[in-house]
């Protein structure tokens, strides 16, 4: 049996006035510890990633070193696609020969460790609390392109096609760019920063198939005409922050870039929670060397999951072209 509380579970709210606020606060406090203890012994809960006994109530069951596990995005990286470089460079080999449709991309963490792990067991397992947490490291990651994005963008998570969303029920990406509005709302005022969610601006029009194993053109054309803008008018002359959860090969971030810069987008610019390296920057990902139309890396990242009853029967998890 697990121990999980949802932050919407239904506990109780009290008007209190001001003088009497701070009061209520410090019995909370004081009853909050044993309340823990004893909620916790008669309904032990684990962390989801490691395991270890959770010591008090969560609303996400992680423990607090898992989230501490989280690696960044750290050394030199391409400022185009924001993969890792060897050395600083300005742009990687890929983004030289075949600019991608998209200003600029950008991540908060590497797609590895405990970071691949929560983010499967959001898509995979569920555990949507897990999306506040997460929301607010793609935050971290969009105010890296503060003074270089425009102020004023559509936010548009990138869709997934209608046969994905009726197996899944929700869209990871859609989750987490509510959260991570939700965090930049807080700690940004408003009219500093205006992003507008537009869910609906982009469609997956095809289901394509998995992109591990194709070639470069391969990989282009599985993912030709995959996606469509609902409403051009809504995103002509506009600025646009296309929003998800992974960036591998980028292959997908292209492909729906590209169909908004044809809907008449003024800019596409990109943020995703976690981006996967080459293996020569964090010994993970890719192998093999960028080549004229194919994002720094090679083949898509093939991974075990930890959720594998969710999974097709006999299938691999692949996160690339999703």
């Amino acid at each position: 049996m697990r121990c999980v509380f949802s932050s919407n579970s239904g506990f109780l709210a009290f008007d209190l006035p001001p003088s009497e606020t701070s009061r209520w606060r410090a019995v909370v406090r004081v009853l909050r510890s044993p309340i823990d203890v004893l909620s916790c012994a008669l309904l032990p809960s684990s962390c989801t990633l490691c395991g270890t006994p959770l010591p008090h109530l969560s609303s996400a069951p992680i423990c607090d070193a898992c989230w501490t596990e989280f690696s960044a995005v750290r050394g030199s990286a391409c400022l185009r696609c924001g993969d890792s470089l060897a050395e600083a460079s300005g742009l990687c080999r890929a983004c030289r020969l075949a600019p991608p449709p998209f200003e600029r991309a950008v991540a908060y963490g590497v797609y590895q460790g405990r970071m691949r792990d929560a983010i499967h067991a959001l898509k995979y397992g569920r555990l949507h609390p897990a999306a506040r947490r997460l929301g607010s490291m793609l935050a971290e990651a969009i105010e890296k392109l503060k003074g270089q994005a425009p102020a004023e963008m559509l936010v548009v998570p990138v869709p997934l096609h209608r046969s994905k969303y009726s197996q899944r029920g929700f869209n990871q990406s859609l989750l987490l760019a509510r959260e991570a509005l939700r965090s930049l709302g807080k700690s940004r005022p408003r009219t500093a920063w205006r992003l507008t969610l537009a869910p609906g601006t982009l469609v997956r029009v095809r289901a394509t198939a998995s992109q591990a194993g194709l070639t470069a053109h391969g990989r282009r054309r599985n993912l030709r005409a995959a996606f469509a803008v609902r409403d051009a008018a809504a995103v002509a002359g506009r600025h646009v922050l296309l929003v998800d959860d992974i960036m591998t090969t980028g292959a997908t971030a292209r492909a729906a870039a590209q169909a908004l810069v044809r809907a008449g987008a003024e800019s596409v610019w990109v943020a995703t929670l976690a981006r996967a390296q080459r293996s020569g920057a964090s010994g993970i990902g890719f192998n093999g060397p960028a080549v004229v139309g194919q994002e720094a890396g090679g083949e898509a990242i093939g991974i075990t999951s930890p959720f594998p009853q969710l999974l097709p029967e006999g299938k691999q998890l692949v996160e690339a072209g999703e």
